[in-house]
């Protein structure tokens, strides 16, 4: 069949079955998975078994649900043949809290259509979006368009930190053995300018605390004459970067991947007006380090910024002391290829080699987790470049995220494959708020986008 063949036929099916696919869905969505609240641990179990359901009736040979310490993993599998490559689709089936309830428009957990909108929580992150996974491979499946083995893993943790996927997809490597993992849990640009996400950034945070005297000091009689924790917790902040905007810790930059001039170029396409983003945040000016574009900076290169600083007197009025201790929380968003260890520690001994005399430092390493970039000439990418395009009828743009998204270099370093993050949601649809929703256009394109890379996967 060819390329204009199946995509007409890929049509055809999605507006025949469209109905059936949101009914599926609603049966996902009616269901409270919330992870973090205890009294949901039977709502749990129920999604996990109705994704098993979903998945056998959607084509899938088995699928199997896997106890862990926590919530339960769903596993289905499909086998084309034993010399074909192997997808391994990663999705979550639990969801965000609810409340504040009274924000809502509609029930969360009853999923209502409004203006080309679904509504409903989970709709988007990730109920609707795994759908169109499992959607597209059902149509690629039944039209005869498969050409290589298909698993997926549902957790059920994701938004609590997905505490023990680390450990399944440990004991459970030969299971989830692949060659590529397809995700969709992040958004594109917009419907008409739909993009690809090849990068998130790493994540380091540490808490930094500086002691000095052993109580809090009169200012008037001892200040000059002992080292003033507050100000010394300043110097060493101020001497973290230059003026260019550039981190100043030996060795920081020695790993960092260049931003890809191909990506440079497609990143200054997407719209973007600095003018109105300095509006919206109140501010005078923006900033940050020298030779890049704002896009650039938000989202490709590095960062270190000071979340939080605190100590001595706060209180109403004056009060003349020397703090005896002073605390700053400091994160640092990293990009491939750094390692958040190896940056971890390198920041620990340069603000110890900075500090001034007269104090004791003590770095907590609070938080960490790698960075992510897919190659942009991978083979994998032109695939989903081609899919996207078949789909939304316009070449998608590679673009990064600024956030950090850990499980997806937690997966690629336990089961060395890399990830496509085909994300259909977008900006405006309030996950984790009141009021998600998910355009139904996307939930349509999304699942023609899936069923387009099947199509397109491993036929050359």
């Amino acid at each position: 069949m060819t390329h204009n063949h199946s995509s007409k036929a890929i049509r055809q099916y999605i507006e025949d079955q469209e109905h059936r696919f949101l009914e599926e869905l609603y049966s996902l969505l009616r269901i409270p998975s919330v992870s973090s609240q205890s009294e949901h641990r039977p709502d749990m179990e129920k999604c996990a078994d109705r994704w098993r359901e979903l998945l056998l009736e959607s084509g899938f040979e088995s699928a199997e649900i896997y106890r862990t310490k926590g919530h339960p993993v769903v596993f289905a599998e499909k086998r084309y043949n034993e010399e074909a490559p192997t997808v391994l689709v990663y999705g979550h089936y639990d969801v965000m809290p609810s409340e504040p309830l009274e924000e809502w428009k509609s029930a969360p957990f009853e999923p209502e259509i409004r203006d080309g909108l679904l509504y409903g929580r989970g709709t988007d992150d990730d109920k609707g979006q795994t759908m169109t996974q499992v959607k597209g491979f059902e149509i690629a499946d039944r039209l005869g368009l498969l050409r290589c083995n298909v698993k997926v893993v549902l957790e059920g943790e994701e938004e609590i930190g997905s505490v023990n996927l680390k450990d399944f997809c440990k004991e459970y490597r030969d299971l989830l053995k692949c060659d590529l993992i397809l995700v969709s849990d992040t958004s594109m640009i917009a419907t008409d300018i739909p993009s690809v996400t090849v990068g998130l950034r790493g994540i380091c945070y540490w808490e930094l605390e500086v002691k000095g005297p052993n109580r809090d000091l009169h200012s008037g009689k001892f200040g000059g004459a002992v080292t003033n924790p507050l100000n010394a917790l300043c110097q060493i902040i101020a001497g973290l970067q230059d003026a260019e905007g550039r981190i100043t810790i030996p060795g920081f930059y020695d790993d960092v991947v260049p931003l890809d001039p191909k990506e440079r170029e497609m990143m200054a396409r997407i719209p973007f007006d600095e003018e109105e983003f300095r509006r919206d945040l109140g501010v005078s000016d923006l900033s940050g380090e020298a030779g890049y574009t704002t896009m650039e900076r938000k989202s490709g290169r590095p960062t270190l910024d000071v979340c939080g600083i605190y100590g001595g007197y706060t209180g109403e009025g004056a009060k003349t002391i020397l703090p005896s201790k002073a605390t700053a929380k400091v994160s640092s968003r990293i990009v491939a290829n750094q390692d958040y260890k190896k940056i971890q520690r390198a920041f620990t001994d340069y603000v110890k080699a900075i500090a001034p005399s007269g104090v004791t430092v003590t770095v907590r390493e609070l938080e960490g987790g790698s960075p992510y970039l897919f190659d942009i000439h991978h083979p994998a990418y032109r695939v989903a470049e081609e899919a996207m395009e078949a789909a939304f009828g316009v070449k998608p743009l590679a673009t990064r995220s600024g956030g950090s998204i850990p499980i997806i270099s937690t997966l690629e370093e336990v089961l060395g494959a890399k990830s496509i993050l085909l994300g259909f949601g977008l900006n405006s649809d309030n996950i984790h708020s009141p009021n998600e929703s998910f355009p139904l256009e996307c939930f349509r394109k999304g699942i023609e986008t899936v069923a387009e890379f099947y199509a397109r996967f491993n036929h050359e």
